[in-house]
């Protein structure tokens, strides 16, 4: 059973098209006759002779073909309508599933490299891995030209069936200016294959109950989408060789158009597949690579779907009311992620999040063997680095061990809370603490306060609290540090700042996350870290750290790689911070297409030909001071006098020039020579620097809100990004950058 073409509903006015394909019939009909009769008159018809039937048949064949359909799907963008095509793959793979013949109720075909799910009986695209509106999906055939822009409008299913019919009419019995009228009382005039116009109805022309004319301006009107102006890229590879989770940073927009996560990530995975083409083309060719996969992960809308913003609402004042939302949808983000209350919500989202996306990938990418790696936008880098610097080296049973957060307790076994209560005599207050959900844990963390509320006296407040606070003594709770297998210890606390943070016995870690959050466990292992406009650098020293030990390394994870626009205002170095001693430039990102940007060779130039200038005219100066400053010497001596100062300007003249070959040797052993940034990204360097554009370089505070926002579509972060992944597969770029 083929799938019913959508838009059923509309009342048609086809009686044209009826009448056209009765008068059709009849002159076949008549046609055949006459066949039949020159067949009996001449049984045997010359070779060179052609009935009027075949005539009508050839002519028709050279002249009518079926128009080729393309898929389609509606977004709203900008509160407007867009009909964006498929690619020609998953258009292909659609208009297969639509003529197979079967029940298309139920049938679901993936596009979109298996992000969307197309139901095809609904006609409807479903996003998989994320929350979106669900979109409306159209075999289209027929098209007219927008209102207000230049793109073209498919029209229903049904309609543009009823085009086609009164089209394949005209063209067959070539009899045009056929006028159709669609459910919307549009008139629609087929004056020749290459003129079709489409008039909307004025309003009120048919108050009288007259037929609406053709009046207004008149439309285009177009058949086949090969006809029509519209990009239609091809489809992705089907090999995918890496996944990588993109967290985004404050707020719900992520660039300068306010678009969300998801279209910025969309952005990127675009470049991405166009550098694969430019970049890796040889291990294309050999089918060495397919592509790397880039989805979205969101906390932005489960945070503030917590009521926290009708809290925030009730107290907001109501001035200047554009900048307080502002404010409370997205400078506020950074606060709640500094409360330990939101933070657990943001970083249980964010690590719940990956884990179900990542399952649900294997899922349905059931051959998939390449890695993960994870990427973070500002303050999702540090959400990132936090979770990350809080995982265990193991995978094996998460459940068997305790969080890096959590309190240690003894090896041997612990007694539970109701022989706690018991041992203290205090077993009628248990169905108290049983009915508020307290544990063992939990009743450490109370406080005298949360006792009494609770409704506990004063004498058994006193014993719990004097009974867990000499416990916590006796046993040395403290925060642990993750030890990695390779051996590498994270520093301790004297080594992370000066002063170590201390309360009530606890020796609260602050290099290592937040406090009084628990991290949740990540069910792979990254393999890198990418942050872009990273501010962890300045939230580690706010946190109090000053030092990051050269031997710490990610528990989880390999690789780190923090990269930056040199004129973004959030983000901070990391490599300082591990070598403190030592001052060095990062490492600078090369452009994708080779070589520095003109601007920056130009100025670095500049400053060598001034500090040559500079070395010169001060050499000179030294001479003619040298010159104006010497002793006279007696007459007789005026032969060797003579001798010493033509002597003398050589060797005077050769000393700058050592100093300056000294220098210049000593600037390249400072340029050759490896810099020990530690083992955070396993020896490498972990600072990368983009290259601004000459437009930028005009005025750096001009264009700094949008260098903290161009990663999702810099081809010289997108191509880092691949370089790093694929070297990690034994894959390297066609030809290295300089």
């Amino acid at each position: 059973m083929q799938c019913p073409p959508q838009g059923g509903q509309e009342s048609l006015r086809s009686g044209g098209a009826a009448s056209f394909l009765l008068s059709l019939e009849s002159e076949m009909s008549s046609v055949q006759s006459q066949q039949e009769q020159l067949s009996q008159s001449d049984p045997s018809p010359s070779p060179n002779s052609c009935s009027s039937f075949e005539l009508i048949d050839m002519d028709a064949g050279s002249l009518y073909e079926p128009v080729s359909p393309h898929w389609f799907y509606c977004k709203i963008i900008d509160s407007k309508e867009t009909w964006i095509p498929f690619n020609s793959e998953d258009s292909q793979q659609l208009e297969e599933a639509y003529s197979s013949g079967k029940d298309c109720n139920g049938r679901v075909v993936p596009t979109d490299g298996g992000r969307y799910d197309v139901h095809l009986g609904e006609r409807m695209r479903y996003a998989v891995y994320w929350d979106e509106l669900a979109s409306e999906v159209r075999r289209c055939t027929w098209f007219y030209k927008g209102d207000k822009d230049n793109k073209y409008v498919p029209y229903s299913e049904s309609f543009s069936q009823v085009l086609e019919e009164t089209y394949m009419l005209a063209v067959t019995l070539d009899e045009w200016k056929k006028k159709l009228e669609s459910p919307n009382r549009e008139i629609i005039i087929l004056h020749n294959p290459k003129l079709m116009v489409h008039y909307q109805p004025v309003a009120g022309s048919d108050d009288w109950g007259s037929t609406p004319t053709e009046q207004g301006r008149p439309r285009t009107v177009k058949r086949g989408v090969e006809n029509i102006s519209v990009d239609i890229h091809c489809g992705e590879p089907l090999q995918i060789d890496h996944l990588v989770f993109v967290v985004h940073g404050i707020g719900p927009a992520c660039d300068l158009r306010f678009r969300s996560i998801v279209q910025c990530v969309n952005d990127f995975r675009s470049v991405s597949l166009n550098l694969l083409q430019t970049h890796f083309k040889k291990a294309q060719e050999n089918q060495q690579i397919g592509r790397v996969e880039f989805l979205p992960v969101n906390w932005h809308s489960p945070l503030h779907s917590t009521g926290v913003d009708v809290d925030l609402q009730r107290i907001t004042l109501p001035s200047i009311n554009r900048l307080r939302h502002f404010t409370n949808d997205t400078i506020l983000d950074v606060f709640f992620y500094n409360s330990p209350t939101y933070c657990q919500t943001i970083v249980d989202t964010v690590a719940s999040e990956m884990n179900r996306i990542y399952t649900l990938f294997l899922q349905r990418n059931p051959d998939f063997k390449g890695g993960v790696s994870i990427a973070g936008h500002s303050l999702g880098s540090l959400i990132l680095f936090d979770i990350l610097t809080n995982q265990k080296d193991s995978l094996g049973d998460i459940d068997s061990e305790k969080d890096s957060l959590n309190i240690v307790m003894d090896q041997g076994d612990t007694p539970t809370l109701e022989e706690d209560l018991k041992k203290l005599q205090l077993s009628e207050f248990f169905d108290i603490f049983e009915k508020e959900k307290v544990d063992k844990e939990a009743l450490a963390l109370c406080t005298d306060q949360d006792l009494q509320e609770m409704g506990i006296p004063l004498g058994p407040r006193k014993k719990i609290l004097n009974y867990f606070s000499t416990r916590k003594n006796s046993m040395g709770i403290k925060r642990p540090t993750p030890q990695p297998a390779s051996g590498a210890n994270i520093p301790k606390e004297s080594e992370f700042c000066s002063s170590s943070n201390t309360r009530n016995g606890d020796y609260l870690d602050v290099g290592i996350g937040q406090v009084s959050v628990k991290y949740p466990r990540l069910i792979y292992k990254p393999e890198i870290f990418f942050a872009f406009g990273s501010p962890i650098g300045m939230f580690l020293t706010v946190r109090g750290l000053k030092r990051i030990d050269p031997n710490y390394r990610f528990p989880t994870c390999k690789g780190f790689f923090n990269i930056y626009h040199p004129f973004d205002p959030v983000a901070y170095r990391i490599e300082p911070m591990v070598v403190p001693g030592v001052e060095f430039e990062p490492m600078l990102i090369p452009h994708h297409k080779g070589r520095k940007r003109m601007h920056l060779e130009l100025r670095e130039g500049l400053t060598r030909m001034s500090m040559d200038l500079k070395n010169n005219l001060l050499g000179s100066l030294r001479m003619a001071w040298k010159s104006f400053t010497r002793a006279p010497y007696p007459a007789l001596q005026a032969s060797e006098t003579a001798e010493e100062t033509e002597a003398e300007p050589e060797s005077t003249s050769e000393k700058p020039s050592d100093v300056n070959t000294e220098e210049t040797s000593v600037a390249v052993k400072e340029e050759v020579l490896p810099i020990n940034v530690g083992m955070l990204n396993g020896g490498q360097r972990i600072d990368y620097v983009l290259q601004e554009k000459p437009i930028e370089s005009f005025n750096e505070y001009l264009f700094a809100l949008q260098s903290h926002l161009c990663y999702w579509e810099s081809e010289d972060t997108v191509l880092l990004v691949l370089k790093e992944i694929y070297q990690t597969q034994g894959i390297f770029l066609d030809q290295p950058l300089q």
